[in-house]
């Protein structure tokens, strides 16, 4: 099973979600919901290297996906999905409205 921690806040985060809805191949985690999965996420965050290039640039590093195989990505495609296209409109997380 892959894991996917994010947000529902996080728009990044529920364009990937729309995507594995009723799909038991993967498990959603919402960092939001408790502070359980937020500590999760942070002891993933805080100790592993696929966050050092968000972590340089202040961003949170969600979605990230946890590989079967336990390898950490941040990047939607390794986990066989689609990354949200780069010129949507509406929400963002950043403020120069980048993305997560």
């Amino acid at each position: 099973m892959i894991k996917i921690f994010g947000m529902k806040t996080c728009p990044d985060c529920t364009y990937v979600e729309e995507q594995v809805k009723g799909n038991g191949q993967y498990e959603i985690i919402d960092i939001g919901a408790h502070v359980s999965n937020l500590k999760e996420f942070m002891r993933l965050r805080d100790n592993n290297p696929a966050f050092a290039a968000v972590k340089r640039i202040g961003a949170i590093g969600i979605p990230c996906f946890v590989l079967e195989d336990g390898t950490v990505t941040l990047r939607p495609e390794k986990a066989g999905l689609h990354p949200r296209p780069k010129k949507c409109e509406g929400a963002s997380c950043n403020i120069d409205g980048s993305g997560c």
